[in-house]
């Protein structure tokens, strides 16, 4: 069985540091963006005790200094309108709150996701996780062992998805760990790994998880969790090349928000972005209805007439299918585009 080789390379101690240094105070964010005498952005400070602010250096790093509709800024920054109680939110929306066992969702017949880690490199002010009890769902190998067993019990799973929090905040042996565990169960054929972190510290990507990746008789995905094209930069493009040359299938979701992505040009130019760096455009998720986050929405009917739009300025292959999950139904509902009543 494939092992990983805890190498203490400068890129693993990298990530660990910046990991160790992001950014939690608003004020601070605000004035590296010199930003500090923006009153409505500073009306939003408080919004941290509601939900922690969390930004790596790296990711403020690609954000405009002195451009408060920075589209990396409106997702990471703490918002007064986060205290908005809006009719027909939760902090449940996707009914999640009630695991097999801890850590582990059976949303899906032949699928089910492990809750790897609950903790995330930046906080994004739209997560649909953001009251999820993450304390109740521990990430740890009393709890992995406990989802191992109920997963080589379930023959009709063939596909684990690990989630979190995000997932890559494990470290290289935790995931060796895990990934070997799940080699020992021979009707899991996939594992799909869903994480933010390659896109806000590269450097994640080391060379040990590469290796250990490329080494496992599982097919490997990753699908990262990208916005907007200011996202993506030269390091992360090199990660990717590295993880495509190991033979992981990398795909995007994104998440359709209000002031950030919800045109049809930015969406085709983070359609070109993706593709140049070897990514494919999966899914364009309508935003959960999340407490906390209403004013990131996008109506259905401006959904549907963007992605009409995109439909005409990029290739086929390179538009995301547009859905939504709902709690309890069996897969995520794709939104009809409704093409022909045009």
């Amino acid at each position: 069985m494939a092992h990983i080789v805890t190498l203490n390379t400068p890129s693993r101690e990298d990530w660990l540091s910046q990991l160790a240094d992001v950014i939690t105070s608003p004020d601070e964010l605000l004035r590296l963006l010199d930003l500090e005498q923006h009153e409505a952005l500073r009306a939003g400070r408080e919004a941290k005790r509601l939900f922690a602010l969390r930004v790596p250096r790296a990711f403020v790093a690609r954000m405009e200094k002195g451009n408060p509709d920075d589209p990396l800024l409106k997702q990471t920054l703490t918002s007064q309108d986060e205290f908005i109680t809006a009719p027909g939110y939760s902090t449940d929306p996707l009914e999640e709150q009630n695991s097999v066992v801890p850590g582990l969702l059976h949303k899906y017949r032949n699928r089910a996701l492990l809750l790897v880690k609950g903790g995330c490199a930046v906080n994004c002010r739209y997560c649909f996780r953001r009251h999820f009890p993450y304390a109740e769902n521990q990430g740890n190998k009393r709890n992995w062992q406990v989802a191992l067993d109920y997963i080589a019990a379930h023959p009709e799973l063939d596909e684990i998805i690990f989630s979190g929090g995000d997932p890559l905040m494990a470290k290289d042996h935790e995931l060796d760990w895990l990934l070997t565990q799940l080699e020992t169960i021979p009707h899991i054929k996939r594992l799909r790994i869903h994480s933010r972190l390659p896109i806000v510290i590269p450097a994640r990507i080391t060379d040990a998880l590469v290796t250990r990746l490329e080494q496992s008789r599982l097919q490997v995905l990753l699908v990262n969790h990208i916005n907007h094209a200011n996202e993506i930069d030269s390091d992360f493009r090199a990660a990717m090349t590295r993880m495509r040359m190991a033979g992981v299938t990398l795909l995007n979701q994104s998440v359709l928000l209000r002031g950030v992505n919800d045109s049809a040009h930015v969406l085709a130019d983070l359609s070109n972005a993706l593709f140049d760096a070897g990514v494919m455009p999966y899914y364009l998720h309508v935003l959960d209805r999340v407490q906390g986050a209403a004013h990131f929405m996008v109506t259905d009917e401006e959904a549907r007439k963007i992605m009409r739009e995109l439909l005409t300025l990029v290739s086929g292959y390179m538009v995301p299918k547009l859905a939504r999950e709902i709690g309890g139904e069996p897969s995520k509902t794709p939104l009809d585009l409704q093409l022909r009543q045009q």
